[in-house]
Parts: C-alpha cells; sequence; structure tokens
C-alpha cells in the first residue's frame, strides 16, 4: 500500500501542472483568436484620417505599456515560461493586427497606396509578410505615406522581435530564480 502511494503521488503532482500549462496555451490562443476576431468585425471602410495615425501611435505606445506590464508579470508568474508565451501571444498579434487595420484604411482612402486594392484579409496578409521578411510582392507600397507606415512596421517588428523577445526571456530567467529562492 505504501508503495501505491509513492507512484500516485507524482502523477497526482502533475496533473496540476499539466492543468496549468493547457490553460495557459489556451488562453495564449484564445487571446490571438480574440484579436483575430476584433480585428474583422471592426469597420476599416472608414478611411485613414489624422485621428486614425493618432490611434495608431496610441496602440503602440498601449503595446510598449503592455510588454513592459507583461514583463512584471512574467517575473512574478508561478510559472514565468508559461507566462512569457501568453505574452507573447497577446503582444505580437495586437502589434501586427494595428498596422494591418492601418494598411486596410490607407488602401480605403487612397485605392493607389499599394499595387492592389486591400480587404481586411489582405491587409493581414501584407503585415504577416512584411514581419517575416518575405516581401513576395503581390502586394507592395506605392505612395509615399504606406511607404512610411512600412517602414515603421520594420523597425517596429525588429524591435519587436529583438528587444521585447529578449526582455521576455530574461524576465523568465529572473523569475524562474526568484522561484527557485522561495
Amino acid at each position: 500500500m505504501g508503495g501505491a502511494a509513492m507512484s500516485t503521488g507524482p502523477q497526482y503532482r502533475e496533473t496540476p501542472r499539466r492543468r496549468t500549462v493547457l490553460f495557459g496555451l489556451a488562453r495564449a490562443v484564445l487571446n490571438v483568436v480574440g484579436l483575430l476576431a476584433l480585428y474583422y468585425l471592426l469597420p476599416l471602410d472608414r478611411g485613414l484620417r489624422s485621428r486614425t495615425l493618432l490611434t495608431l501611435v496610441a496602440g503602440l505606445l498601449a503595446v510598449g505599456l503592455l510588454v513592459a506590464w507583461q514583463v512584471r508579470t512574467i517575473m512574478r508568474a508561478r510559472h514565468p515560461a508559461l507566462r512569457a508565451i501568453e505574452s507573447i501571444a497577446l503582444s505580437l498579434p495586437l502589434f501586427l493586427l494595428l498596422f494591418a487595420a492601418a494598411y486596410v484604411l490607407l488602401a480605403g482612402t487612397d485605392p493607389h497606396a499599394f499595387t492592389e486594392p486591400l480587404s481586411q484579409t489582405d491587409g493581414l496578409y501584407f503585415t504577416i509578410t512584411v514581419f517575416a521578411t518575405v516581401g513576395f510582392g503581390d502586394i507592395t507600397p506605392v505612395t509615399e505615406l504606406a511607404r512610411v507606415l512600412t517602414t515603421v512596421q520594420m523597425v517596429g517588428d525588429l524591435v519587436l522581435i529583438g528587444l521585447v523577445l529578449r526582455v521576455f526571456l530574461t524576465a523568465v530567467e529572473r523569475g524562474r530564480r526568484r522561484a527557485a529562492d522561495r
């Protein structure tokens, strides 16, 4: 009977850990699905205005603040690596969807801003090809404003990939050290 208790002990401890991981991954997937649903529900047929550009800047600042807040939560989390995955699954799609929306609005205002009209799916596709640095060439920015916006996204992509991911990894390390010291 004592041996049976020993063999079920580790299994019992692993179940909550698995559950935590599954819930964390489910939250990450729900974040992405929720952001995509919001993107497709937004009325992006109103055109690009100065107010829209201010909203994009405010959105990018919000992503920056979100990342700063996420670093703190990663370092304090019981499972820092899982929390980092959730953070990436929120901040990266949010960043990309802000640009996709801006491209669709710009294309709605100026039909010649890109080599072809952009639907919401086209805007998302273009944003991801810029992010992935593949640039297939089927959709390209033509006007100066479209090129400036695309350049801002490229710089932001580099910052997001290089700096933000490194900061998240450092936060995971510190969170793990903090948890180990408890």
